[in-house]
């Protein structure tokens, strides 16, 4: 009876040569990742708030508010700013901070850069 050893041993079996380039290669594939979604405008992937705040990218969900964007944002300033500036595709509106304290939603997109003043 003779057993056909070779055949199955150099199947599934890998050189450790051939697993450190398939390593370098899951490594470099992950990096290209990640450069390409630094590279993705915010206007892909959430709402940009210019001006004295902690964290100037949010992540954009449906529904999302300028009271919620901004509390996201938050704001370091003691004082408070004395204008909003919403922009959306090329177009801005400019709106006094008293809205966050009267209770009106203004809701917000995808891609909208809010800047502080």
């Amino acid at each position: 009876m003779t057993l056909a050893v070779g055949g199955w041993m150099g199947t599934g079996c890998t050189s450790e040569s051939r697993a450190r380039t398939e390593a370098r290669d899951a490594y470099l594939a992950g990096q290209n990742a990640a450069l390409l979604q630094a590279q993705t405008p915010a206007a892909a992937s959430g709402v940009t708030v210019i001006g004295p705040v902690q964290n100037r990218n949010i992540p954009w969900i449906e529904g999302m508010t300028l009271l919620q964007a901004l509390a996201t944002a938050n704001y370091l300033d003691a004082r408070g700013p004395k204008q909003i500036i919403i922009t959306r595709d090329g177009e801005s509106a400019t709106l006094k901070p008293d809205v966050l304290f009267n209770g009106d939603v203004v809701p917000l997109e995808a891609g909208d850069v809010i800047e502080l003043r």
